[in-house]
């Protein structure tokens, strides 16, 4: 019981990334302008997406869910990580706090790796069989597929989440990392870790490598059914439309991998940390962006959405 009282009384500090302030400051600049990017850019196709009729069909019903999924997702790591950059790692987070925050992470980013593999179906339907997509990806459909992202996600999170701080938590405190991250927590703790090493290693399957696997059988018979097709103008949109989800996937994919698809011992806190960046920071301002430059008809209508709020707003101030 007096273990259990002293685990729970715990705070956890994390480790700067330079002991040098100005380039702490340098870093917090870099990742406070990726934040706000993710949060315009994302909210900008969740908001088109909803406004323009013309954009109401499975694939941006779920563009529109993975946007608001990095909004949630990327707000869960950067306002601490922003605050203790600034600080040098003076400012702790409490166990609770700690495991709150190592929940949302992996429900979210579990939920975000799923809901790629669902959309790479979609695309794959969409272009093996054109004429009968509306019959297959019905909306109830697209709903169920959607809530069943985040049910999974959450039912994994909570498992994972459970076991880990189910260990006791001795001595060092200090997390070498800017967040809750699964990994550097499990090696703070001072019990048999094997089981949850396990289960680490049991949901990055599920999440990553089931997923990426499903992908990639639906690319291969995405690229067989689009050479088949005549036009070379058909062919190009049919590349143009699966190249931005092909370069959202390899990178959160690609990079997650890295990480959790590999031994815990081989595990490396810096590497860790360095890679961590790419899924917490870079991917989630790099989503808008890739859709909204690769995809035509998204850019087309964020334009004229642009150009009706300028106009609109011009006639306001006219009168």
């Amino acid at each position: 019981m007096g273990d259990e009282n002293q685990t729970v009384d715990i705070q956890f500090h994390f480790h700067p990334f330079s002991p040098i302030l100005e380039i702490q400051i340098l870093i917090f600049v870099a990742f406070l302008l990726m934040y706000i990017g993710s949060l315009i850019g994302n909210a900008t196709i969740f908001l088109t997406v909803w406004a323009e009729r013309s954009l109401h069909t499975p694939m941006y019903f779920f563009l529109a869910n993975l946007a608001v999924l990095e909004i949630f997702y990327s707000s869960t790591v950067a306002p601490l990580a922003l605050v203790n950059l600034l600080t040098m790692g003076r400012i702790p987070i409490s166990f609770t706090g700690c495991g709150t925050q190592m929940f949302f992470f992996v429900f979210l980013g579990s939920a975000d790796c799923i809901l790629l593999g669902i959309m790479a179906y979609d695309r794959f339907v969409a272009i093996r069989d054109p004429l009968r997509y509306t019959l297959i990806m019905r909306w109830q459909l697209c709903a169920q597929l959607a809530m069943g992202a985040l049910v999974l996600g959450f039912i994994l999170a909570l498992q994972l989440t459970a076991l880990i701080f189910h260990l006791p938590f001795c001595g060092h405190n200090r997390i070498t990392h800017f967040y809750c991250d699964v990994l550097p927590i499990l090696r703070l703790a001072c019990g048999d870790t094997r089981m949850q090493e396990a289960v680490i290693f049991i949901v990055s399957v599920i999440t990553l490598t089931i997923p990426f696997s499903l992908i990639s059988i639906s690319y291969i018979f995405i690229v067989a059914a689009i050479l088949k097709i005549r036009s070379a103008e058909g062919r190009h949109k049919a590349f143009s439309t699966c190249s931005s989800h092909l370069t959202v996937v390899l990178l959160q994919y690609g990079c997650c991998s890295l990480i959790y698809l590999r031994p815990s011992s081989s595990y490396d806190p810096e590497m860790g940390r360095v890679v961590s960046v790419v899924y917490t920071f870079v991917t989630p301002v790099l989503n808008p962006l890739i859709y909204s430059m690769r995809n035509k008809e998204l850019k087309d209508t964020l334009k004229k959405v642009m150009k009706r709020h300028f106009r609109q707003k011009k006639v306001k101030n006219h009168f």
